[in-house]
């Protein structure tokens, strides 16, 4: 017994020593630190996801007729604020790459940090910006609403601060898009300078930024992304959680069809491109005809009743989406921002005069850029999308940048092939483009189109004062309406 009792007590010394080198407070399941790397991927996958189909009933490429879709019939309300909680994941990674002292990635959450403030300001109006995201640090539960000429401004220092410090040599891990290359980064991060510059070109002269000159500097002094293969995009795999992100969508079935805006567009230009967007409409397969006669293709109006679209598309005179788009789980990859977007915004600048450059070379470049995603990516339909088609096209009537001979002519024809470019690929970005430039031209049906969205109820209930002195500083009245104009487009 007495050495059973020795045993025991050393068995107490010995546990209760091995207890001063554990942290008993630290659950390894809800870490205090980590590295930056886990944090970029997760953050990466996210903001380069296919954005879905709300733009694209608005920009008038999809219809719905087995009810009325409020983004088609322009009867949207609110939005909400989901862009913070992408935001927060953020600004953890930027903390933890000040706690490692690693420049590369604070320099991708800047750039993060701008691209989803950019689409929260497009989205609203003034939003929480300068007091935003400070709970945890700061107690600030009620942030105050920066104007949205300010969260521009903020953006765009941002986005320098961003290229600053990707000067570095660190090497950047956890990233699928660039495989790490910080130089490639730092070109999407100018890109995106353009970018957002040419977004407020309504604002040229009258605002804070001097957006010319600006323009013309990265242009002249900054790398940006110069080659298709530099595009900001994301490619999918056959893994679980890593597929396309519309492979196997439901939201594809009996009641989704092709517009006729964008069908037509294709259409009247010869534009092989829309083999790979639509499908042949059921009498066109029935009969036989061939995937590139263009009259097996047709779309429904947008703006008509929704059964009176049902009845056609009933008949089998109505084109689906593509079905490789929900059968491929590797159908193609998705941009945040592609060569050929970076193409189109150069060809812009140079018809206004903020660089000098040859728009028109620019606007081919784009075009040939985006038959080049599509012989990549659209299986099948590869023989369709050559450099040499691409050539063939460019030279129609309805293409030909020579043909233009005034800039809103020039313009139309830019903003035309942007928007002919982003099926699937640009969210909501060409729904911007037609309220600033007016191109390309939407039916609309009854009224104007919106120009923003309600605030979310969410801060009615938890941030009223500040919520409702935006509203007021930025309408004049408390009418938080979806066809007020916001600052960008007086």
């Amino acid at each position: 017994m007495n050495n059973f009792k020795k045993i025991f007590f050393l068995i107490l010394v010995v546990a209760f020593s091995s207890c001063e080198d554990l942290d008993i407070n630290d659950n390894p399941n809800n870490v205090s630190e980590t590295h930056p790397d886990l944090l970029l991927t997760n953050i990466i996958t996210t903001a380069f996801q296919v954005e879905g189909r709300d733009g694209m009933y608005a920009s008038r490429m999809i219809v719905q007729t087995d009810g009325e879709n409020t983004s088609q019939f322009y009867k949207w309300d609110r939005a909400g604020f989901g862009d913070y909680n992408n935001l927060r994941q953020v600004t953890k990674m930027m903390e933890e790459a000040e706690r490692i002292s690693d420049d590369s990635y604070l320099g991708i959450g800047y750039f993060f940090r701008a691209y989803y403030f950019y689409n929260l300001a497009l989205t609203f109006g003034d939003v929480p910006y300068a007091e935003a995201l400070k709970g945890e640090t700061e107690n600030v539960y009620q942030p105050s609403y920066s104007t949205q000429e300010d969260v521009f401004v903020g953006i765009l220092n941002e986005l320098e601060q961003a290229n600053s410090l990707l000067d570095g040599t660190n090497i950047i891990t956890g990233d699928p898009v660039f495989n790490g290359d910080v130089s490639k980064w730092k070109k999407l991060v100018n890109s995106f300078r353009l970018k957002v510059l040419l977004t407020l070109s309504k604002k040229e002269g009258s605002s804070s930024v001097a957006i010319k000159s600006q323009f013309a500097s990265i242009y002249n002094s900054e790398s940006i992304i110069e080659a298709s293969e530099e595009s900001a995009r994301l490619e999918f795999v056959d893994v679980v959680d890593s597929r396309y992100t519309e492979f196997n969508s439901s939201s594809y079935g009996s009641g989704l069809y092709m517009a006729s805006t964008f069908v037509d567009m294709l259409k009247e230009r010869e534009d092989a491109r829309l083999f790979a967007i639509a499908g042949q409409t059921k009498n066109a397969k029935e009969a036989g005809l061939a995937i590139n006669d263009f009259s097996s293709y047709a779309g429904g109006n947008p703006v008509l009743p929704y059964n009176e679209v049902n009845l056609l598309a009933a008949a089998g005179e109505v084109s689906k989406v593509n079905d490789r788009y929900t059968a491929d789980p590797t159908a193609e990859a998705h941009n945040l921002l592609s060569y050929s977007e970076v193409q189109f915004i150069l060809a812009e600048a140079a018809v206004k005069g903020w660089i000098s450059a040859n728009a028109q070379t620019f606007y081919e470049n784009g075009i040939k850029a985006n038959f080049k995603f599509y012989n990549t990516y659209a299986k099948g339909y590869e023989t369709y999308y050559t450099e040499t088609e691409a050539t063939s096209y460019i030279s129609g009537a309805s293409v030909n940048f020579e043909n233009a001979t005034t800039d809103a002519e020039k313009i139309n024809l830019i903003i035309t092939q942007k928007y002919l470019t982003s099926f699937l690929q640009g969210g909501w970005r060409m729904y911007f483009d037609h309220l600033r430039t007016g191109y390309p031209l939407f039916p609309l049906g009854v009224g104007t189109a919106p120009t923003r969205w309600i605030y979310p109820l969410d801060e009615y209930n938890n941030n009223s004062v500040n919520v409702t002195e935006a509203i007021t500083r930025q309408f004049g009245s408390s009418n938080d309406g979806i066809r007020e104009l916001t600052w960008w487009l007086k």
